[in-house]
């Protein structure tokens, strides 16, 4: 596993210290064990989540700004905890409605030590961002007009939407309010993954 990691870490040119290597491939250990159970993702081969989960997260650390983040629907930790893992210097709040996935986040944050990340269930709309957050991360809203108007409230100044895609989303992105813009499209290149992946970076317009 940390064999196959290293060559897909080489194959993006990204490069990781061994520690945050091992974290990561014990957080793929963690998701497949409690996946039987849980049911936390559809993907059950932990080498189909080196590249669908781990590097399909990692890939959009270096065009993130800031030192705290919120995942938003983070699910049982994508792409929140590889982040966190890569980027320990940064706070990683991670923000989903259901227990369980929850419970499975606070297992992951206590067996690899992360002292960067909370765990909170929530749904998106009640949580209040108290500081407000740097980054408002997330690849599971529908659409990128959901993300924008249930997460509002949610970047402080200067912060950002980091929106994560499958194939360039022209329609959502003609249809965003105009409240917001769209600062960059970043086609993104995860080595052994079919089909396209994309980064939108949106940031709200001054009042």
């Amino acid at each position: 596993m940390l064999n196959k990691l290293g060559q897909l870490l080489a194959a993006a040119g990204i490069e990781l210290p061994d520690h945050q290597k091992q974290q990561l491939v014990d957080y793929v250990g963690l998701l497949h064990k409690w996946n039987k159970a849980y049911n936390l993702t559809s993907v059950r081969d932990p080498m189909d989540m080196l590249v669908r989960h781990i590097l399909d997260s990692i890939v959009v650390e270096p065009h993130l700004q800031g030192a705290r983040f919120i995942d938003v629907g983070t699910g049982p930790g994508l792409p929140g905890i590889p982040l966190a893992i890569v980027r320990p210097d940064a706070h990683f709040t991670l923000l989903d409605s259901l227990g369980k996935r929850v419970r499975f986040l606070r297992q992951v944050q206590h067996e690899l030590g992360l002292e960067n990340v909370t765990p909170v269930q929530s749904r998106v709309e009640e949580w209040p961002a108290e500081p407000p957050f740097d980054g408002v991360i997330s690849r599971a809203f529908a659409s990128l007009n959901d993300m924008v108007s249930w997460c509002h409230q949610l970047p402080g100044e200067g912060g950002a939407f980091y929106a994560l895609k499958g194939v360039r989303p022209d329609d959502e992105i003609s249809s965003l309010p105009a409240s917001v813009s769209v600062q960059q499209v970043v086609k993104l290149d995860v080595p052994e993954l079919d089909g396209e992946r994309h980064l939108v970076i949106i940031k709200p317009n001054k009042t």
